[in-house]
């Protein structure tokens, strides 16, 4: 099995993720229209400038196939994850989540924070810090 790795979002890889969120597929299923480009790159921009939102890319086999993305949301940190079509299957969304929860996620909830996930189909995965 490829390993899923995570890490930092560069600059190049927002060329290689813009078109994963053009697939109709896709947008219906994270309820989230595309982008145009311009206005792609202006989100990830505002993301990666501001220091409460944790990015990463996620990697299969050495490729990019998705990103992952938390933010505050209140009392609580939302995360949310973009795989490309042609990976979906193959469990790549499950192992980067339970990677980025345990690495990024769970050091920035705090005793009275409750981090939850979206997940396809409205439905969500909530973690409560012990």
């Amino acid at each position: 099995m490829d390993e899923v790795t995570l890490r930092e979002v560069r600059d190049e890889d927002l060329e290689i993720l813009f078109p994963f969120q053009l697939d109709p597929e896709a947008t219906e299923m994270a309820a989230f229209p595309a982008r145009d480009r311009d206005a792609f790159i202006e989100h990830w921009e505002k993301i990666r400038a501001n220091a409460s939102i944790e990015t990463r890319v996620i990697e299969f086999g050495g490729v990019v196939a998705g990103d992952i993305v938390s933010w505050p949301d209140g009392d609580h940190r939302d995360v949310g994850y973009w795989i490309a079509k042609r990976f979906w299957g193959r469990g790549i969304a499950t192992r980067a989540l339970a990677r980025f929860v345990e690495e990024v996620v769970e050091r920035r909830c705090t005793r009275t924070s409750r981090c939850t996930t979206a997940a396809p189909g409205g439905s969500s995965r909530s973690a409560d810090s012990r």
